[in-house]
């Protein structure tokens, strides 16, 4: 066993965003983005790339 989840189902939220020279607020609603999704259950974790 790799990882202890929670039972299925499973979901994932993947979106994409292009960053142009206008970034006013993006990291703060970045983080209230974070903040929110932390709070739901069977939330695992972020990743970006």
């Amino acid at each position: 066993m790799l990882a202890k989840t929670p039972k299925p189902p499973y979901y994932a939220v993947i979106f994409t965003s292009v960053l142009e020279e206008h970034r006013e607020g993006y990291a703060e609603m970045a983080e209230l983005m974070l903040a929110l999704a932390q709070e739901q259950q069977g939330f695992l974790g972020l990743e970006s790339a």
